[in-house]
């Protein structure tokens, strides 16, 4: 990546860690330029509020003229993005990783 910033989360994305998470994803879109991207890939949940946490930081950095783009997104997670259309609005990509 060239310009851009890398936010990766882990554990849990739900009500309980919201509040958090929202204020480090704005702070990652104001302080920054190019992507934002958000490495999911040890997210093991996510509920509704951590779904609506996403969809904030995705039309923040709309309106700073940045793409917000989830990486390595759980299969779970993938599958709750599918149902919940949100696949339609919220940018994936997968990276490859060498462990």
């Amino acid at each position: 990546m060239k310009d851009g910033t890398l936010v990766a989360l882990s554990g849990r994305l739900d009500v309980h860690v919201a509040a958090d998470v929202r204020n480090a994803l704005a702070q990652a879109v104001d302080r920054g330029v190019g992507e934002l991207v958000v490495d999911l890939a040890a997210l093991e949940a996510v509920d509704a509020t951590g779904l609506g946490v996403l969809v904030g930081a995705h039309r923040r950095a709309q309106r700073a003229g940045r793409t917000l783009v989830l990486t390595d997104v759980p299969a779970t997670v993938g599958r709750l993005l599918l149902l919940t259309r949100l696949d339609k609005v919220l940018q994936t990509r997968r990276t490859e990783r060498w462990a």
